[in-house]
C-alpha cells in the first residue's frame, strides 16, 4: 500500500515547493534584458547582499513557515475535517479565497507600514529584505526571520483561520500566494503575463516600493492596492522604456521621503 501525503502534508510543503519550482522558471529569462526593469549590471552593483545568502535566508523561513503550518493544522485538525464535506461548492471557495486575500493584504499592508514608519524595526528587521534594491524571483521570501514569521506566517494563518478554509484548500491559496508574491519581485516585464492583466499590484507596482524614493509608499502587498490607495500611500508610476533596453518604472511627479 502506497504512502497517501495527508492534506495538512501537502499544504505545508507543496507552497514551498511551488516557491523554488516557479522562481526556478524566472532564472533563465533574467537574461532577456529587453524585458527587465533593471538592468543586470544594476542588479550585481545595487543589491547589497550574495545570492548565496539570500537561498540560506529563505529557507530558514521556509523552515519557520512550515513548524507553524504544522501546528496549525495540529490544532483546527478537529474542525477542517468536520466542515470538509460541507466547503466543497465552487462559491464556498471563492468567498473563501476572497477572505483569506482581503485578511493577508490587510494584515501585511499595516505591518509593512508600521515596520518602514518604526525606525528601531526598520534598522534591525526590515531593512534586511531592502538589501534587494534590485528584486529577483527567488529573494521575494529573503526576509529577518522575525519579519518572516510576523508578515508572512502569522499573516498566513489569520488568513487561514478566518476564511474557514480546509487544509484542502489552503494548497491551492497558498501556492497561487506564493506564486503572486515570487512574480511581483522577479523583476521581469513579461508580455502575457496575467499577473499584469489582473492585478495593479504587481511586478512594476512592487518595484518601485524598492526604491529609495519609493520606499514610503505602495506598502499594499501582495494582491490589491486599496489600503494605498485608502490611506494616501500610493504612487502611480509609468512604464517607460529604458536605454539599453528593457524598462523602467518612474514616478509620475515628484514625492517627498516623510
Amino acid at each position: 500500500m502506497g504512502f497517501a501525503p495527508s492534506d495538512e502534508l501537502l499544504g505545508t510543503f507543496v507552497p514551498i515547493i511551488v516557491y523554488w519550482v516557479y522562481s526556478g522558471i524566472y532564472i533563465p529569462l533574467g537574461s532577456f534584458e529587453n524585458y527587465r526593469l533593471h538592468s543586470k549590471k544594476e542588479e550585481d552593483d545595487k543589491n547589497l547582499v550574495s545570492k548565496g545568502t539570500v537561498v540560506k535566508g529563505v529557507f530558514l523561513q521556509q523552515a519557520v513557515q512550515a513548524v507553524v503550518a504544522i501546528l496549525l493544522f495540529t490544532v483546527t485538525g478537529d474542525d477542517a475535517g468536520a466542515s470538509a464535506g460541507s466547503n466543497n461548492s465552487v462559491i464556498v471557495l471563492a468567498r473563501q479565497f476572497i477572505t483569506a486575500m482581503v485578511v493577508l493584504d490587510t494584515w501585511q499592508y499595516f505591518m509593512h507600514r508600521y515596520m518602514h514608519h518604526n525606525k528601531f524595526l526598520y534598522k534591525h528587521i526590515h531593512s534586511q529584505h531592502h538589501r534587494l534594491v534590485v528584486p529577483y524571483a527567488f529573494g521575494a521570501l529573503y526576509n529577518h526571520p522575525l519579519e518572516g514569521l510576523l508578515l508572512d506566517t502569522i499573516g498566513g494563518a489569520l488568513s487561514f483561520l478566518f476564511s474557514g478554509m480546509t487544509p484542502r484548500a489552503s494548497i491551492f491559496f497558498f501556492s497561487f500566494a506564493t506564486i503572486k508574491t515570487v512574480d511581483d519581485h522577479c523583476g521581469l516585464w513579461l508580455p502575457g503575463n496575467l499577473f499584469h492583466v489582473f492585478f495593479k499590484n504587481n511586478t512594476a507596482y512592487h518595484d518601485v516600493h524598492h526604491q529609495l524614493y519609493g520606499s514610503k509608499y505602495n506598502f499594499s502587498q501582495p494582491f490589491f492596492i486599496v489600503w494605498d490607495r485608502i490611506l494616501g500611500t500610493y504612487m502611480p508610476y509609468t512604464l517607460e522604456k529604458r536605454k539599453g533596453g528593457g524598462f523602467e518604472a518612474r514616478p509620475t511627479k515628484e514625492y517627498k521621503d516623510d
